[in-house]
């Protein structure tokens, strides 16, 4: 009798639920261990959630900042002298009872497609046993929530647990006032002053969601701006239209503690400055789930983060023992996750399988205006890693862009010097996450800018932007050549 390849996957988010598909279409015996219902946070907590309350904030500022400019005349019945107020309001409680109802539909469909490709879907927390067994194989004990244990025999593990919102020792969330991102949704009431402790992506992106949803955001970050990490001409327009928008941005101001006084927060920072408002949102990171699951014990190699150490196949240090997703520390995202999933399982069960390639992946801010980015950076060409030639051109020129009354935005493309071939770009745009694909497909399949110059674009459209960069430099390229 032929052995059924048995494969154990820990965590069911992006990263387990994608090799729990491909295993189990390259016929291996698949099971499911997972405690907060398939999706993982992504679904449930994290990226679904935010982008559903996005898209209702996006249509408000569409609103806010667009309708007179584009003619649209709101009829009403306020005082000529309160005609300048809002008219236009949200129920919190409404959004968030979709937000979490959508989350839920999309869990339960990932849960059906998994469970009728054929794997098994257990509710309990894995954890390794330290020994491997003679012929390679492991055990994984689960653990239900009413105590019991069942043991599982695995010729692998895919260990993709995710990780959970970082805490400040002394501004624990409560849940009420205090928040972190995965509470925000339980929120009837709209906070009238909310402060984000956080300006990487998750605080920028709740930040500018509140302050157009009608709160008066202050945005608490500890280095020089907003998104530090990101790129400084797309981070410098976002910052500019937060404060343009009415957010106090606080720069170079870490929070060191927040506590309730009454029915309110108050948020102290390091340097004794204290900050009040009604509802206080910590978004400083997070921390790998990789706490009390025999890993160490079992062999695998941990970062002093916590993070678990992977190779470009998704292996960890432990023979037959693979990891991937937010775990992993690589890239907190579930594109990203779900592909070193489903690499893992093409390595171990011999199919062709290309390594991780982190300069091809692209990654959008949900904030508005969108930020997406692809291949190299800006701080990789100006901290010398690679020689590229970089030209910004910003949407004002745009002819769609005036149409639409975008005034905040650029495409930037980055080209190697020589051959003209694109290895990065930036679009800070409103759907830069849908404009960045062209891109994309380009540092992918090493296109040069000439190709991108010469491939059509509808009149007028934002794409047009993309193209107009790629003459620019293509048009440097033959200069400099002659």
């Amino acid at each position: 009798m032929e052995h059924v390849t048995r494969i154990v996957i820990i965590g069911g988010g992006p990263g387990g639920y994608e090799a729990a598909l491909v295993a189990a279409q390259l016929q291996a015996e698949v099971t499911v261990v997972d405690c907060d219902g398939l999706g993982g946070a992504s679904v449930l907590t994290d990226c679904v959630p935010s982008k559903t309350l996005i898209a209702t904030a996006e249509v408000m500022t569409n609103f806010d900042s667009s309708h007179e400019e584009l003619g649209i005349k709101i009829e009403d019945d306020t005082a000529p002298l309160e005609q300048g107020a809002r008219v236009v309001g949200v129920d919190l409680g409404k959004v968030n009872r979709r937000v979490k109802r959508l989350a839920l539909a999309q869990s339960h469909d990932i849960t059906a497609s998994v469970t009728r490709a054929g794997a098994r879907v257990m509710r309990g927390r894995g954890r390794v046993e330290p020994n491997q067994a003679p012929d390679g194989s492991r055990e994984v004990v689960v653990r239900a929530a009413d105590g019991s244990e069942e043991r599982l025999t695995a010729d692998a593990v895919l260990v993709a647990t995710g990780g959970h919102p970082r805490e400040i020792p002394d501004a624990r969330p409560d849940g009420e006032r205090i928040l972190n991102w995965t509470q925000v949704y339980d929120l009837e009431e709209l906070p009238e002053e909310l402060i984000v402790v956080g300006s990487g992506v998750t605080g920028a992106e709740f930040a500018g969601a509140y302050q157009a949803l009608g709160s008066q955001v202050t945005l608490v970050s500890s280095r020089d701006r907003v998104l530090p990490g990101e790129d400084p001409d797309a981070a410098a327009v976002l910052e500019d239209v937060f404060r343009r928008r009415g957010m106090n941005v606080m720069a170079r101001s870490r929070a060191a503690s927040a506590k309730r006084v009454g029915d309110r927060v108050e948020v102290t920072l390091n340097d004794g400055r204290t900050i009040n408002g009604s509802h206080c949102l910590v978004a400083v990171g997070a921390v790998p789930n990789t706490t009390d699951m025999g890993l160490l014990e079992a062999g695998v190699r941990l970062r002093d983060s916590g993070h678990i150490w992977t190779d470009k196949v998704s292996r960890t240090s432990a023979p037959g023992v693979y990891a991937a997703g937010d775990c992993t520390g690589i890239f907190a995202l579930a594109s990203v996750a779900a592909m070193q999933g489903r690499i893992a399982m093409y390595h171990f069960l011999g199919e062709t399988v290309a390594p991780l390639n982190l300069k091809t992946v692209s990654s959008n801010i949900f904030t508005d205006p969108e930020i997406a980015t692809v291949g190299y950076s800006q701080s990789d060409v100006d901290e010398g890693k690679i020689d590229a030639r970089v030209v910004k051109l910003p949407l004002l020129r745009n002819p769609r862009a005036k149409m639409q009354g975008i005034r905040d935005g650029f495409v930037k493309l980055l080209c190697r010097p020589g051959t003209g071939i694109v290895v990065g770009g930036v679009i800070v745009a409103p759907r830069a996450s849908e404009l960045i694909h062209p891109i994309s497909i380009a540092v992918d399949n090493n296109l040069t800018v000439e190709q991108i110059a010469k491939a059509f674009t509808v009149y007028p459209s934002l794409t047009g932007s993309i193209a107009e960069v790629a003459r620019q430099l293509h048009s440097r390229k033959e200069a400099d050549g002659r």
